[in-house]
């Protein structure tokens, strides 16, 4: 099936890369900075790079940009400049010879950055991600350096309309990965059938490859990867699921009786995470506290009569299988408009051959949540 009609309608315009959005950020970015008297900043990761300028490189390559404080930004992208870009300048550096991929390609890149950087004028304030600044330029690159990467991480949380558009259409290839799991499970049936016909149905839904893939398909277990194994009558086979659509992931559970035919200790179970989905969207909007929800979940979990919740509750989601806000009481953030997050309540135990996680994605509004993945979360 190919994506539906909303997506296909204006694909280059609500999914692929919208320059007036990635300016927008820009903008956003060095307001964000503006007490740090910074002369430019330098982006040297992958997905702050596309999040500022839209193209996505793959891992392997080493793409970078420089943002000046007057609002320019410079791209050093790999072999080519690509079609559209929020880039004032683009500069290119060789990723290949003969079509082998270089293994220096981050002093490559780091050459291009210098060349802008010393082209810039007197540049003596610089902010860079410290943990990826290359040694390339600092070395080569007298200035005072100020760490933006946490702001980066911030700056994120907020979805635009654009980032909204790509993660809908992630969250649409899981919908179609249940639907095919709810036709094909059954008991004897291997984890890496079920593996390789969810992917192929996300694939049909986006028209075109995946980004990524997450994240469990083992049946019986409380999680992990797909093995060589075909899934036992009456197990509880737990799909958390996390495709990306052009760098942005989707991640989501459900709960799948293998035979079709839930116990009543499973069913029992199933109720009682049921219960944190409705209390969640009766008290989450801008300003409830993440880590005072994970508490509250706690004690509804507790009263289950058999099972235990022994992980977080959620996460943001984007660019990055993990984001902030944290629904974790290793962290205190607080929910704000634009997060979008998952919740994953989950009850384990033997006797529920071995348990559940259902997972759902949400969009923070101004009064409340909006569920992004309404779609059927029942066991059978």
């Amino acid at each position: 099936m190919l994506a539906p009609p909303e997506y296909r309608i204006g694909r280059t315009i609500m999914l692929g890369i919208n320059v007036e959005a990635c300016r927008s950020r820009q903008k956003r970015l060095l307001k964000a900075l503006e007490d740090q008297s910074l002369d430019a900043i330098v982006i040297t990761q992958n997905e702050h790079v596309q999040w500022l300028a839209g193209p996505r490189y793959e891992w392997k390559f080493s793409p970078a940009a420089v943002l000046f404080a007057d609002g320019r930004l410079a791209l050093v992208a790999p072999n080519e400049a690509p079609e559209t870009a929020a880039a004032d300048d683009v500069h290119t550096y060789e990723a290949q010879w003969l079509c082998t991929l270089r293994n220096d390609q981050r002093a490559a890149s780091s050459n291009a950055v210098l060349g802008i950087l010393r082209e810039g004028g007197n540049l003596k304030r610089l902010g860079v991600e410290f943990s990826s600044y290359p040694v390339h330029v600092s070395s080569q690159f007298s200035a005072e350096l100020v760490d933006v990467e946490p702001e980066l991480y911030r700056q994120r949380r907020k979805k635009d309309a654009d980032e909204l558009a790509k993660l809908r259409m992630a969250i649409s290839g899981t919908e179609k990965m249940y639907k095919k799991a709810r036709e094909i499970i059954c008991p004897g049936i291997n984890e890496l059938e079920v593996f390789n016909q969810l992917q192929a149905a996300a694939v049909a839904q986006y028209g075109e490859a995946l980004t990524g893939t997450g994240n469990d398909y083992a049946s019986g277990e409380m999680g992990g990867p797909a093995r060589d194994r075909n899934v036992e009558d009456g197990e509880l086979y737990i799909l958390d699921l996390g495709p990306a659509f052009r760098g942005y992931f989707a991640d989501n559970s459900r709960a799948i009786a293998v035979n079709g035919k839930p116990t009543d200790q499973q069913q029992e179970a199933w109720t009682y995470i049921m219960k944190v989905f409705t209390h969640l969207e009766s008290v989450v909007k801008p300003g409830k506290s993440c880590k005072e929800l994970f508490l509250e979940v706690q004690d509804i979990l507790k009263e289950a009569p058999i099972g235990e919740f022994p992980h977080h509750l959620g996460h943001g989601i984007g660019l990055y299988p993990h984001e902030a806000p944290h629904l974790n009481s290793c962290w205190d953030d607080t929910f704000a408009v634009g997060d979008v997050f998952t919740c994953e309540p989950g009850l384990y135990d033997e006797r529920l051959r071995f348990g559940m996680r259902l997972e759902n994605d949400y969009l923070v509004t101004e009064t409340g949540v909006e569920n992004l993945s309404p779609f059927k979360m029942e066991l059978a």
